[in-house]
């Protein structure tokens, strides 16, 4: 077993002050000026000794809040001339600035993860049976912790959001409009879960646009919808070109909905499996031998596959907006939290006041084992600190409400430990 745990460095703090002094005279003038730290500089013009006030200034930038602190002002005093015709001017009392504000202690929780909660993590992954991946980060923080972090997990639908991610970003730069309107007809559907295909079939064809089939794809985890974005954009290769350009990491993109499920199950997709249970027939139609070949083959290298350390740092650049234009950023955030899928996975273990945001996966089930079981997404504390949780379960062969229970101790424990 193998505990990962990963602290970021501290960022630069920037500092900055500056005074400056300033005087005049003429020719035949002389002056001399004390600067105040001791250092007393002589200025001849022609030998004619004349005293002059240089008054200083202070210059702070960046280091106070907006609102000044502005000084009384001092009495008029009238100068005092000496025999010498020097002139003397007085200094009235000093005048002292208001008292600064305490400084509020810096959260203990931004740098450094909250104490026990690294331990929890372990426990919770170390009980459950079959390959598990658990990643948690602050987002606004400078902390990530990881159990198998850095392996590949299957993703399964999972992988809709670096479509729809790749969408916007084409959006954002004028290559698609969320206006545009996308037909969908019966050589379109897919297999497994699209609700879109009823409507299909009984219409011949609809017509959506990309916002009403990003709204399908996230919400519903739509196949159909998620593939008729994929071909708008461009294909599997668009995605893949979009991780590459963001540099997200370990994170792959597969061939599309209809080959991935037909690969792993050993068969070479018909357009026909998209119609009722034609997919499952099929399936079960094949040689015991083909079938465990090809899934044996997906769970050692998925072409779909992510790393639970890399996808909780992609939903920590899109919550900070570092990926998307700042109308695309909230109108995706917008979009997850309206997930309908999982509301027992990751999102039940949150306390009251907590928020949720978030895309499940789930991939097709062999000899009594999933393989691929997933919950993703952004949990918010009622003080506002954001986190990213990742659960991803390679090989899942307990009871589903063995696997949602894992799932909710993880958030529970992010939870339980916010604050320390």
């Amino acid at each position: 077993m193998r505990r990962e745990s990963f602290v970021a460095k501290g960022w630069p703090v920037p500092a900055c002050c500056g005074t400056v002094a300033t005087g005049q005279f003429g020719p035949g003038d002389g002056m001399a000026v004390e600067s105040r730290v001791g250092i007393r500089m002589t200025f001849e013009v022609s030998g004619k000794p004349v005293l002059a006030m240089v008054m200083g200034s202070a210059v702070l930038a960046g280091c106070v809040s907006s609102a000044a602190v502005v000084p009384t002002p001092r009495a008029q005093l009238a100068p005092v001339r000496g025999s010498t015709e020097s002139v003397t001017v007085p200094i009235g009392a000093p005048v002292h600035a208001a008292t600064p504000a305490p400084q509020i202690p810096a959260d203990p929780g931004f740098r450094r993860p909250p104490p026990g909660l690294d331990d929890r993590l372990f426990q919770i992954w170390k009980a459950f049976p079959g390959k598990t991946g658990i990643a948690v980060q602050r987002i606004d923080g400078e902390w990530l912790l990881t159990q198998r972090g850095n392996e590949l997990f299957p993703q399964q639908s999972v992988s809709k959001l670096w479509v729809t991610l790749t969408v916007l970003d084409a959006v954002d730069n004028g290559q698609l409009s969320m206006d545009q309107k996308v037909r969908i007809g019966p050589e379109d559907l897919t297999l497994f879960h699209q609700p879109l295909a009823d409507r299909v079939r009984a219409a011949g064809s609809v017509t959506m646009t990309v916002r009403e089939l990003i709204e399908t794809a996230i919400t519903q985890s739509d196949n159909t919808a998620n593939d008729s974005l994929l071909r708008t954009v461009g294909g599997p290769d668009a995605v893949r070109a979009f991780i590459r350009k963001k540099d997200l990491g370990a994170i792959r993109f597969g061939p599309g909905e209809r080959l991935l499920q037909a690969g792993a199950a050993g068969l070479k997709w018909q357009q026909s499996y998209s119609i009722a249970r034609n997919f499952q027939t099929a399936r079960a139609a094949l040689p015991e031998a083909t079938r465990k070949a090809a899934m044996d083959a997906y769970r050692a290298d998925p072409p779909d596959g992510a790393s639970p350390a890399a996808i909780a740092g992609a939903l920590g650049r899109l919550a900070r907006g570092t990926l998307l234009s700042p109308e695309s950023t909230q109108f995706l955030l917008g979009v997850m939290t309206r997930t309908k899928s999982g509301p027992q996975r990751l999102k039940a273990g949150l306390p009251a006041g907590w928020t949720f945001l978030h895309k499940t996966g789930t991939g097709q089930d062999y000899k009594g084992m999933t393989i691929g079981y997933n919950d993703i997404g952004i949990a918010t504390a009622p003080d506002g600190t954001r986190y990213a949780i990742v659960v991803l379960m390679g090989e899942a062969s307990s009871p589903v409400p063995a696997r949602m229970a894992t799932m909710q101790s993880v958030s529970r424990a992010v939870a339980e430990f916010h604050g320390r």
